[in-house]
Parts: C-alpha cells; structure tokens; sequence
C-alpha cells in the first residue's frame, strides 16, 4: 500500500484499498455468526405474536441502509408493512438528504418509540456505526425501558448501543480508508448483518420453504412466473396446474401449493391456519391425513 497521502495515490491503489477494506469488512461479521442467529430467534419468537413488529432505528448511512432492509421485506417475504416501524433521525426525508442535527436528538428517538408504542410484543434493531449517536441510543433505552427485544449493532465495542441491548452484535471494521466515512466498511458489515437477521427471522417465522419465498408478494408478471415455478417444484405439478392453482389462490403461494396437491381451497385454508400458516407443517398434516385408513 502506498504510503503517500491518499490524494497523491493511483486510481488503482486507491480502488483495491477500498476493495480490500470491504472484504475485510465481510470478514468481521464472521466472530458474531452465533450471536446473529442467537438473536433472530429469540426475535422469531417475538414476532410469532401477530402484534408483534420490526422496528428499524438508526441516523444518516446506518439509518438509511436500516430502512432499505425493512422495506425489502414486504414483496420479499410479505411482512405487512404494519408491522414495520421505520425509525430514521430527521423522519423518512433523511433517506435522501441529510437533515442537520437529527442524529443528536435525544427527545426524538424517545418520542419515537413513544408515539409508536412499542412494547414487549416488539423487536427493535438498532444500528450505529460510532455506537453513541444520541438519537438511536436514547431510543432503543426507550424500548428497552417498555420491555422490547433490543438487537444493537455497532463498529465500537462496549459502546452505549451495545451496552443498551439484549444482543450486542460488535462489528470490527477497524479504521476507515476515509476517515470517519462509515458508509464504507462499517456500512458494509451493516448491511451484511441487516440482512442476515431479517432473513434468518423470516426463515425461523414459516415464510421460507426450503429456499423458496412462500410468502412472496406476486406484483409483476416476472414474479408471477417465479410463483408458478414455487408452486410447480413443492407440489410436483406440471406448471399448467401449478398456474391454474395460484388463480384459485388469488396468488397466495401456500394456499396454491395445497390445492396443486389436491387439496380443495377450503381444506388447504384449514389446514394453513391449524398449522399456524406454516406451509411445511400444512403439507405433512395433509400427508398424514391421507395416509389414515
């Protein structure tokens, strides 16, 4: 590596340092594997309460890359967009300028959660690259004080988030090749673990069958012709059959993927709610009851 000043370096030094510094920010999740999984499912077990939310918070990059994460998970994995709360300083226009002095606004991330009203239904994700910035910090000791689930992640090790929260998760990105520009490696392990969490929660949550998104929301004709590919691969029929079910389904995957088995839409209903819409379980239940003498 170079030793002169950044400015002074080549393009392609200068490229393959911010490349290293973000596979060495990939690196740095490695350590906190257990604690990630550890914390997706106690917040599974959280949110099987239908009252129960994911709650975003977090300032400037980490608030934003917070957001991003929440919003995917509606045509994902069809999280109801209610029960998501996405709690960036500055309010949702900071997603695309920054808003002066919101991320030191302590009164803000309490009445936050306040206005919300979270509670012990509630899993809250907290995300600070520095691990002091006051409005997420005083947030999730809000929700903390109201009894919900606090997952922290920060780049700084015993730093107030962390010290805040039920599941810690320390990323050590180390320092930056910008200094103090933490949408670089910082932001990177962020999103790596946002991303982690979220779908290991929705995994743990029924809403992934095998590798499949069984919850998927069918908004375009590109993922109509995924959900009829689902339905065709779980339930072993032809894709003509497959489509046939998904529009008695009225594009509901599960329900389709029962009455591509044979079950009636009714029946397949059923079983979806006895099983607690776990599609797995609704197939075995359906299996058994057919094996009955």
């Amino acid at each position: 590596m170079p030793t002169d000043p950044l400015d002074l370096w080549p393009t392609t030094a200068v490229v393959r340092a911010m490349f290293d510094g973000q596979l060495a920010a990939a690196a740095s999740v490695e350590p906190q594997v257990e604690a990630i999984a550890h914390a997706a499912e106690r917040a599974a077990e959280r949110l099987e309460n239908p009252a129960g939310r994911l709650v975003y918070i977090g300032a400037g990059t980490s608030g934003r890359l917070a957001v991003l994460d929440g919003a995917e998970l509606t045509p994902t994995f069809g999280w109801s967009p209610d029960r998501i709360v996405h709690g960036i300083a500055g309010g949702m226009e900071a997603l695309g300028r920054s808003i002066e002095g919101a991320e030191d606004d302590e009164d803000g991330g309490r009445e936050l959660v306040r206005s919300a009203g979270l509670d012990q239904n509630d899993v809250v994700i907290g995300v600070s690259a520095s691990g002091t910035t006051p409005f997420t910090v005083a947030a999730l000791g809000e929700a903390s004080a109201r009894g919900a689930l606090i997952i922290a992640i920060s780049s700084a090790a015993g730093s107030p988030l962390l010290l805040t929260a039920s599941h810690p998760i320390f990323l050590d990105t180390g320092d930056e090749l910008l200094s103090g520009s933490t949408r670089m490696k910082a932001g990177t392990a962020q999103k790596i673990v946002l991303s982690m969490l979220s779908t290991t929660i929705m995994l743990r949550l029924g809403r992934i069958h095998d590798r499949l998104m069984v919850d998927m929301r069918v908004s375009n004709r590109k993922l109509r012709a995924r959900a009829i590919a689902i339905v065709a691969e779980i339930s072993g029929a032809d894709l003509r059959k497959a489509e046939a079910a998904l529009d008695l389904a009225q594009n509901d995957i599960k329900l389709a993927t029962l009455i591509a088995i044979g079950v009636s839409a009714n029946e397949a209903a059923k079983l979806l709610r006895e099983s607690q819409n776990n599609l797995r379980a609704a197939i075995t239940a359906q299996a058994r009851s057919s094996n009955r003498p």
